[in-house]
């Protein structure tokens, strides 16, 4: 890939992240390495006795030499057990089973395009962020579709088409982990969490909606933010365009008429699972107590709920818009779907063995109590620790583009440590999601950004990732600043980030 010279430092550090970047091994590769790391660790420190007292309990909690014959022996006989009872797998898999087929379909594309056809013209740069934040959810769609289409509308509202290139790859990468709808992204998270938080207490139970507030909340002020930063930043730094424009056909007849079809669905199904839900005596509250959220069907159900809510309109859609004719067609449409997944699987299962080496020999606990000690002892806590964890998180993102690869590496030491500290694992969880988020519009490790490079030479041949990263960095630097900020307010409030999902373990 071809990149374009620059002098000036922003550019140097940047080309530099991307040489270190493209050097850091497979993240496969890297879990092999951490798991031998693990097992190495874990006889040095039986060899020297580590021990730490935990604190909530008094428990001395010791370290576990697995290179030992009982460790082998543990490490040969529960692979299979580590990776079919691996929380993540199940709980992604099945979500893919909705997002897949509203994908394949087309549903999610032919949304997005409507939206912004439909939307009058003082609201359709607000309707193109709105449709890049909540497309998330859609996985590869919004950073895939949206940005081109972006462009060509900016092009009619006479500004530079990568105005709209930059802006919508900026609301769907930069505001990843806000949003409306709870999807892949949710589960993913609290995948690797619970786990991590067990570590320190085994009876430890989240749900997937357990950041919901925050993002939700997070989303309106993304929104804002980033219209700021088109309006007043990136549309008059790039001009005017004097090229020529690239049409594209609208949404057709039949797949307007597919569209209402599916949303119409979709609000069928909504109002179903809400009939629910709402009622006193809903089948999905708790029958004791009449919660929605505490032990309830339908926190424990939310996974599979929004399978529902995601695969009715997409089987609708494709049916309607012949993107379904026959039995066949929906056959491959699922297989397809699943097929996107194959690498996540193969991840997992050693990110599956790795958490499991992690937890037999108790290094999480004894690293997370003495580093609590530590931060206690220098007090750093509060408001400092806040901000170098997301800090940590952003940069990290910056080699690492895989959310699940990071998040699976750094969930079984910061959620135990954050634990020791009084912070809830969901509180935590929220913090690295905003650092995994920030710096996704600039880090090269994501597929997206030569994709991106592709569409912007279609307008100007001579553009090269320097000129997508200078006007892509206003964004990062503009999303770290405010939900850093926005992140504190909460924490000093108190609010909880989500159902069941408090500030402080109580």
């Amino acid at each position: 890939m071809e990149t374009k010279e620059k002098n000036g430092f922003m550019d140097k550090f940047l080309n530099k992240i991307e040489v270190w970047g493209n050097k850091l091994p497979d993240p496969i590769v890297i879990f092999i390495f951490l798991m031998g790391v693990i097992l190495a660790s874990s006889f040095i420190a039986s060899l020297f006795n580590l021990k730490a007292t935990n604190p909530a309990t008094g428990e001395v909690v010791e370290a576990v030499n697995l290179l030992s014959g009982d460790g082998l022996i543990l490490i040969v006989t529960e692979s299979i057990n580590n990776f079919s009872a691996f929380p993540p797998l199940g709980m992604v898999l099945v979500v893919m089973l909705g997002i897949g087929i509203a994908e394949k379909t087309g549903y999610f594309e032919t949304a997005m395009r409507r939206v912004i056809e439909i939307s009058p013209r003082k609201l359709i740069i607000p309707a193109i962020i709105l449709v890049g934040i909540i497309g998330n959810v859609a996985g590869d769609a919004a950073p895939v579709i949206l940005p081109p289409i972006a462009a060509m509308v900016m092009i009619r509202l006479g500004y530079h088409p990568f105005a709209g290139l930059v802006m919508a790859y900026g609301a769907t990468l930069g505001a990843f982990s806000a949003n409306f709808i709870i999807g892949m992204t949710d589960a993913l998270a609290f995948g690797f969490t619970e786990p991590a938080a067990q570590l320190v207490d085994p009876s430890y139970t989240g749900n997937v909606a357990m950041n919901y507030y925050f993002i939700a909340a997070s989303a309106v002020l993304l929104l804002i933010v980033t219209y700021f930063i088109t309006t007043k930043v990136t549309i008059p730094r790039l001009g005017s365009y004097k090229g020529e424009a690239i049409n594209e056909k609208a949404v057709g007849e039949r797949e307007i008429k597919a569209l209402r079809w599916a949303n119409i669905s979709l609000l069928i199904t909504a109002a179903v699972i809400l009939s629910l839900v709402i009622p006193e005596n809903g089948i999905l509250r708790n029958p004791e107590t009449n919660s929605i959220i505490n032990n309830s069907p339908f926190m424990d159900g939310v996974v599979f709920l929004i399978t529902i809510l995601f695969f009715v309109p997409g089987l609708v859609y494709g049916l309607k818009a012949k993107t379904i004719k026959n039995t066949k067609d929906f056959g491959a449409v699922l297989s397809d779907s699943m097929s996107t997944m194959g690498s996540y699987i193969v991840l997992v299962f050693f990110a599956a063995q790795m958490l499991a080496y992690f937890s037999w020999s108790n290094l999480g606990p004894i690293i997370a109590i003495n580093g609590a000690d530590l931060l206690q002892a220098m007090n750093f806590t509060g408001i400092p620790l806040i901000i170098c964890f997301i800090l940590l998180a952003g940069m990290i993102n910056l080699l690492i583009g895989s959310a699940s690869a990071k998040w699976a590496i750094l969930a079984p030491v910061f959620i135990p440590l954050f634990m020791f500290l009084g912070y809830d694992p969901a509180f935590t969880q929220m913090l690295y999601r905003i650092g995994d988020s920030f710096t996704n519009p600039i880090t090269p490790m994501l597929p997206y950004l030569p994709l991106l490079l592709a569409f912007a030479k279609r307008y100007d041949k001579n553009a090269g990732i320097g000129t997508l990263i200078s006007n892509l960095l206003p964004y990062s630097i503009a999303f770290f600043i405010i939900w850093t900020l926005f992140i504190i307010v909460w924490y000093l409030i108190g609010l909880p980030v989500g159902p069941g999902g408090p500030i402080f373990l109580s």
